[in-house]
């Protein structure tokens, strides 16, 4: 094998590109044409500095690959704390880099109704917990009129992490996030899926319609009724649309009677 060990002192521009050229020929099994020496090319003495060589940007991405299959192995076979920590842990889509804590979820781990909202916003950041303020007001309020607490659901978000300036959650954010919402639905198994907000409707239902279209009939993830409506904070800016989003709740109360 062609040992990559170049001096500092000998790396001008044509040696180096020389001496580079010959190691990825190497590494990729290619015979090198030229004069064979005799004997093995020594190791570079202790005192030497070697050139650090930079992998090419694809060539890492190649070797991440195994670790990214042994995550999502883990994910699938994670028990709630495992899945816990793994989501702590997360830095696949780099929204790490802007929140305060990733946002598990919340509630009773043996809930028969999930709620799934859309991605924490700066106060929920902040608290870990998802609806806060005037929406979780709002929220608890709904969720008395059919006669439910906080603690006896379970609530998650469609991604774990707060998105910068509460915009909108990217598809590749989505995506990353997606293993872990599906798995806490696997460990949780509720009777029926509550989602609130555009964005977590139309992910969980694979759909482009507009939430409006898709509160008006009920649909089936992964044989679980789900039943899609307003976000809280919708309602808070448009309080004529809570007639509608009452209908809503009433059928979810109707779907955990049966």
């Amino acid at each position: 094998m062609y040992s990559l060990s170049v001096r500092q002192d000998q790396a001008d521009g044509c040696e180096l590109l020389e001496e580079l050229r010959r190691y990825y020929l190497d590494t990729m099994g290619i015979q090198v044409w030229d004069e064979l020496h005799p004997e093995p090319v020594s190791v570079a003495e202790p005192q030497q500095t070697a050139v650090a060589v930079e992998i090419p940007v694809q060539e890492k991405a190649l070797q991440d690959k195994p670790t990214e299959n042994k995550s999502q192995s883990d994910v699938s076979s994670a028990g709630w704390p495992e899945l816990q920590a793994l989501v702590q842990q997360c830095d696949q889509c780099g929204l790490q880099a802007t929140r305060t804590q990733a946002i598990f979820g919340v509630g009773n781990q043996n809930a028969r109704l999930l709620i799934v909202t859309e991605a924490p916003n700066q106060e929920e950041d902040v608290q870990a917990v998802p609806f806060v303020g005037e929406t979780g007001e709002l929220f608890t309020a709904m969720l008395k009129a059919i006669e439910l607490q906080r603690e006896e659901v379970y609530i998650s978000n469609i991604i774990k992490c707060h998105a910068p300036e509460n915009r909108h959650p990217l598809p590749a954010e989505i995506k990353n996030c997606q293993p872990y919402l599906r798995r806490q639905i696997e460990l949780l198994q509720p009777k029926v899926i509550y989602a609130v907000g555009r964005v977590v409707a139309q992910t969980l239902l694979n759909s482009q319609d507009s939430i409006s279209q898709l509160r008006e009939r009920q649909h089936s993830f992964d044989g679980i009724p789900l039943i899609a409506s307003f976000h809280p904070a919708y309602l808070l800016h448009k309080p004529s649309e809570k007639r509608k989003a009452w209908h809503d709740l009433l059928q979810v109360k109707r779907l955990l009677a049966e």
